[in-house]
Formats: C-alpha cells, sequence, structure tokens
C-alpha cells in the first residue's frame, strides 16, 4: 500500500489568473487547470484541453505501449507523461481517483482474505484435555480393578499414557513440512511468503496470467522489416533508427536498439522534429526521413498507397506498424510488439497438461489479446479490462466455486494479485505486486508457477504423511499404554519404552518432512503445444 501511495505526484502544476502556480496535490480541485510537461507524472485524472503528448499508463493499466493522448481524451493520475507539454482539467480528485480506487481494492481484498485452519490447529484444542482425562480414567480403573499392587499398576499406566501420548509429533507435522517446503522454493527461485500461501496453492484449478510483463517481455521490440519501393531491409532499419536516435518514445528505442544488434552504421540525424502523437522527421546525411503513422506520412506528402492495407495485417497479429519514407517516399514499414517471453508459450502447455484453466487478462486492445493468446497458446481471454475490472473476474471465478491463482508484475495487477485464493508476482515487477502477492518468482522466469503449484502438492502430500502417522501412532499405541495388552497377553508398557516410542514418533515426522529437501522443480523440458487460435470470454 505503501508504494501505491508514493506513485502519487507530491504537487501539481496549476494554471491561477494565467499564471502557474505549484500547490500540493491535496488542493486540486475539480475543476482546476493542470500543467504537465514530459518526464511528470500526472497528478489526478482528467481531460485534456490543450497539447498533445504520448503518456505511459503501464503501471495502472497494462497497456504495454505509450498512449497518444490529445485534447478531449481521458488522462489517468500517477501515469507518466513521455514527450509533450499539455493542459488538462481535473475531473476527479482525492479518493475519487484510479488509483485510489486501486489503493481501496487492495486493502478491501487483503482484508477480506481468511488465513486456513488447518486440521492439527483444530485437534491441538481437544488434543491435551482428552488426553488428561483418558490417563485420568486410566489411574482410576488400575486403582479400582487392577492387581495389586493396584496403586502401583495405577501410576505406571497413567505416566504412559501421559508420556506417550505427548502431541510432539502432532505439533510438528504441519510446521517442519511447512519450513522445508517454503525453504526448498526459495533455493529454486520461488519465495513463498506464508504456509497459508503454500497451502492453497495445491487447490487451484484456475490460472490467470496477465500479458504485459508476464506473458511478454514488457517492453515493445522490432519484429519485422519490410522494404518498400526498392529499399533494403537494412537500409530502411539503419535510416528509421538514425532518425529515431535519441528519441525517449519506447518505439523509437526498439528500432534503435534493433538496428545496434544488428551492427548497422546507425548515426545522428542533421536535424531532427519530434511530431507529438504521430512521429518524427529528420535529416541524415541529406536525405528527409520521416517515421511515423500513415496521417504523419500524408501530412508531409509522402506517397504510402497500399501501405495502410500492409498495417492492418500487421495489427491483427497484434502490432504496430511504423512507416518510414525517405525523400517523400515510401521505403518501409517496421513491424514493433510486445514479444512472448521464451518460456510462456511452454509454460501455458504444462499448465494445461496438468488440468488447469488458463484465462489470459489485459488492458490491451482486442485484437492484440487475441494475437498474443494466440502465440501463447491460450484458448480464453479478457482484453481492455481495467484494474478493478481484474479484480471482478477473479471474483466472478470465486463465486462459482473456482480456486484461481493469478500472475502479474504491475501495479495494475495488484487488487487482482490480493483477490485471488494465490497472488503470483513476477520478481522483476512493481514493488506494489510483489507486495500484493503470496507468492513471488525470483526474476522472470515463469517455470516458477509450475514449481509453485509441484512443490504445494508435494508439500501437502507429505503433511497428509506427518498427520496419518501422528494419528495411527496415538490411536494404536495409547491403548497400549494404558494396559489393553495387559490382560490377554499380560503385557504394560515401561514408561522408558513410552518415551522412546514418542521419541521415534516425533523424529519419523521430522524426517518424513526432511525428504522435501530433495524435491525437483518440474519443466526443465517443457514441449511446445499446437497452436490454438485465442478465444475471447464473455
Amino acid at each position: 500500500i505503501r508504494a501505491l501511495v508514493g506513485l502519487q505526484a507530491k504537487t501539481a502544476r496549476i494554471l491561477r489568473e494565467g499564471r502557474e502556480v505549484d500547490v500540493p496535490v491535496e488542493d486540486v480541485l475539480v475543476g482546476d487547470r493542470v500543467v504537465v510537461r514530459p518526464g511528470e507524472r500526472v497528478p489526478v485524472d482528467g481531460v485534456i484541453q490543450d497539447g498533445r503528448s504520448s503518456l505511459d499508463q503501464s503501471m495502472l493499466t497494462g497497456e504495454s505501449l505509450p498512449v497518444e493522448k490529445g485534447p478531449g481524451d481521458p488522462v489517468i493520475g500517477a501515469t507518466i507523461n513521455k514527450t509533450g507539454t499539455f493542459t488538462y482539467q481535473a475531473a476527479k480528485v482525492g479518493r475519487d481517483t484510479m488509483l485510489a480506487q486501486i489503493i481501496h481494492l487492495v486493502q478491501e481484498a487483503q482484508g477480506s482474505k481468511a488465513p486456513i485452519q488447518r486440521l492439527a490447529d483444530r485437534v491441538a484444542a481437544y488434543f491435551v484435555p482428552t488426553v488428561m482425562a483418558l490417563a485420568a480414567s486410566t489411574f482410576l480403573i488400575w486403582l479400582v480393578v487392577g492387581p495389586s499392587p493396584s496403586l502401583r499398576y495405577a501410576l505406571v499406566t497413567f505416566v504412559a499414557v501421559l508420556i506417550i501420548a505427548c502431541p510432539c509429533a502432532l505439533g510438528l507435522a504441519t510446521p517442519t513440512a511447512m519450513m522445508v517446503g517454503t525453504g526448498r522454493g526459495a533455493a529454486q527461485g520461488v519465495l513463498i511468503k506464508s504456509g497459508e500461501a503454500l497451502e492453497a496453492a495445491h487447490r487451484i484449478d484456475t490460472v490467470m496470467l496477465d500479458k504485459t510483463g508476464t506473458l511478454t517481455r514488457g517492453r515493445p521490440a522490432v519484429t519485422d522489416v519490410i522494404a518498400q519501393n526498392g529499399f533494403r531491409d537494412a537500409d530502411v532499419l539503419r535510416l528509421a533508427a538514425s532518425a529515431e536516435w535519441g528519441s525517449e518514445h519506447p518505439l523509437g528505442e526498439a528500432i534503435v536498439h534493433r538496428a545496434i544488434g544488428q551492427a548497422l552504421d546507425v548515426e545522428r540525424p542533421e536535424q531532427f522534429e519530434a511530431i507529438p502523437g504521430l512521429g518524427v522527421q529528420a535529416v541524415v546525411r541529406g536525405q528527409a526521413v520521416l517515421v511515423g503513422s500513415v496521417p504523419l506520412l500524408r501530412e508531409r506528402g509522402a506517397m504510402v498507397d497500399g501501405a495502410e492495407q500492409l498495417g492492418w495485417s500487421l495489427a491483427r497479429e497484434g502490432k504496430t506498424a511504423m512507416y518510414v519514407a525517405v525523400e517523400g517516399k515510401l521505403a518501409g514499414v517496421l513491424a514493433v510488439a510486445d514479444t512472448l517471453k521464451p518460456d510462456s508459450r511452454g509454460v501455458v502447455c504444462a499448465l494445461r497438461r496438468m488440468g488447469l484453466e488458463i484465462v489470459m487478462l489485459t488492458g490491451d486492445n482486442e485484437i492484440t489479446a487475441r494475437a498474443v493468446a494466440a502465440q501463447a497458446g491460450i484458448e480464453h481471454f479478457l482484453a481492455e479490462v481495467l484494474p478493478q475490472h481484474k479484480a471482478d473476474e477473479v471474483a466472478k471465478l470465486q463465486a462459482i466455486g473456482r480456486r484461481v491463482a493469478m500472475v502479474g508484475d504491475g501495479i495494475n495487477d495488484a487488487p487482482a494479485l490480493a483477490q485471488a485464493d494465490l497472488g503470483i508476482a513476477i520478481g522483476a515487477g512493481t514493488d506494489v505486486a510483489i507486495e500484493s502477492a503470496d507468492v513471488v518468482l525470483i526474476g522472470q522466469d515463469l517455470r516458477g508457477i509450475l514449481t509453485t503449484l509441484a512443490l504445494s502438492k508435494q508439500t501437502m502430500r507429505t503433511i497428509k504423511q506427518n498427520l496419518f502417522w501422528a494419528f495411527f501412532y496415538n490411536v494404536v499405541l495409547i491403548p497400549v499404554a494404558a494396559g489393553a495388552l495387559y490382560p490377554p497377553f499380560g503385557i504394560l508398557l515401561n514408561p522408558m519404552l513410552a518415551a522412546l516410542a514418542m521419541a521415534f514418533s516425533s523424529v519419523s515426522v521430522v524426517m518424513n518432512s526432511l525428504r522435501l529437501r530433495w524435491f525437483a522443480a518440474p519443466g526443465a523440458a517443457i514441449p511446445q503445444p499446437p497452436r490454438p487460435v485465442g478465444e475471447k470470454v464473455g
């Protein structure tokens, strides 16, 4: 919660009587005109009146790419302004902002999650008084009807019952297995925050996966270079990267990164101009280069006939088309997308083989969501889901009896992580997501999901074995200690042997729990599934 609150801008620059005045964000009123410059956080929710820019909303909405905004478009408090300066009118302040609602949802979900009551805890409340009553009854029976000297026999059986019924094995059955299990998980890159989380994981039947930063890398990359009109792929990429040199826009950075990765001769442009919401214009080695959208190329007189069809085709694959024009002529199209992590597809396949239902959640549009779901092998997805609705979707499944694990990495996932029966956060994600989750995967290896579920099943199996042994031991040996074998066989258990049996039962439980130290993480080699077509849920 503290990390969420830390996202809030501390001050806002508002226009009063024609002057810019810095005021605490708490003093911003509905209707105030707020000025936001590049690199600053938007203080409160509102609607743009003047100016254009691109805003990074990924921490709240999960959209992987910055969103272009202009007059009439809504802006969300705590998002980051990337490029231009704009003025907007405050519409929601204080507790009404989206950030405040997310904070409230996280608090509500965390507060509603009840701790799991274990069998051993329930039994322990009755075990000691029951044993005391049995020991007292044994003493009285031997004292009244036992052979002479009756007091001696009564005392021996009384002490033997008390010693052999020591609840050590019962008390050690759960915590020893939990301790070894969580320790083994940490050694394999899975931080399980509590025994309750480890226990909850073995009941999961549905896994909800966030897209951005969880299934995907969380940053755009150039996937295709499609040259046009006689240009070569390498030349198109080199000129586009040179034009975008020094760009702070994620799409521009992706182009430069790809060109440098291919060892192309990228150089600083002689002239550079960023056109907010459209692209860039530059001069590279005396050539006028445009990189951006079709409207930019048309506005600057470049020929783009037929290029839009290619852009639509790329959009159906979940990719963003960046058009490149040189000296007014279309040179090519660059496809940029937030690509899948290498292990995403295989992990989804392994989860499906475990009989789990898989659902992908994302704030991205339906076209992108469908494309990513198909690439990952996920049949069901939900697109354009706002943060508060992610938690609602988890709650809907819980309402019909589903046990839901939510996997995410962003602030926008925090309410859903807290609402889920098991919240799993990517360790490379935000502090808010990590705080809201029950399990943290160190690094970005999704195979930690498989480790968590398999380790939970193995740990719960061990706990059940421990409890069975503890109950079996007590059910069988307490009557023996009470003298049940004396009438037919003349056998009376010595308290010293009772103490030895008690110690043996405790040691056996601990040794059984220690077997978890040899637990091996699954999924070292995960087969690739056939590629299905993503199906929208709802």
